[in-house]
């Protein structure tokens, strides 16, 4: 009976490493915290996201990121006991909801060296150079409430939202890097829909960026 159970122990436990590895360099679930990313993404969605992204070849233009958001960017969160030890830990293991205070889930549109600007007489981003068509946009959603014209700053990625009427995202930062977000601080690559069942699916990649020539010198 004690070889049983030690056995039962020894899978329990390397099942539960395997888990940890997978988590800290593949796969953690989380959540959409706003309506920044309709029709997308909506509020509460449950989505894949794919860490260990140095290992996997980086982010680009297009992809849906989740990301702490620099300082200055979200109100302080003020997290309870609970939220600071098992809460988390149940989370990261999979067995709640993940504690996302302070993070953030917006659209790359540009990476360092791009040089993005808005807005053309049509009302469309150009990054370097090039007006962008971008069906993923909430109908009606538009980007023209602020102007401007920057250069996405090294080691950074400049960060909108698909529902841009009602979004604080880089545009809103501005006067801080650029609005650029620090690489360190992009936790994932959010690459699926999990929940509501209905609306499980990949995150695809819009071809949007596919003519767009690299940063210039």
């Amino acid at each position: 009976m004690l070889v049983v159970l030690r056995e039962v122990a020894l899978v329990a436990l390397t099942a539960l490493a395997l888990s940890v590895v997978l988590r800290l360099l593949v796969v953690q679930p989380g959540y959409v915290p706003s309506s920044s990313m309709e029709n997308t993404l909506r509020p509460q969605d449950r989505i894949a996201v794919l860490h260990g992204l140095g290992l996997l070849g980086g982010v680009t233009r297009g992809d849906v990121i989740v990301f702490d958001a620099p300082g200055g960017w979200t109100p302080d969160a003020t997290a309870t006991t609970a939220s600071l030890w098992w809460q988390r830990a149940l989370g990261f293991l999979g067995l709640a909801a993940v504690d996302q205070d302070g993070r953030m889930v917006e659209r790359i549109i540009g990476i360092a060296g791009d040089r993005v600007s808005c807005c053309d007489a049509q009302g469309r981003l150009l990054l370097n150079g090039i007006p962008l068509e971008e069906p993923y946009l909430k109908p009606g959603a538009a980007t023209d409430q602020v102007l401007f014209d920057i250069v996405v700053p090294e080691g950074t990625v400049f960060v909108l939202g698909d529902n841009r009427s009602l979004v604080e995202d880089s545009r809103a930062h501005l006067a801080d890097n650029s609005g650029g977000v620090p690489l360190e601080s992009v936790v994932g690559r959010a690459f699926a829909i999990v929940w509501p069942s209905q609306d499980a699916g990949l995150i695809p990649v819009p071809a949007t960026f596919a003519d767009v020539p690299p940063p210039g010198p």
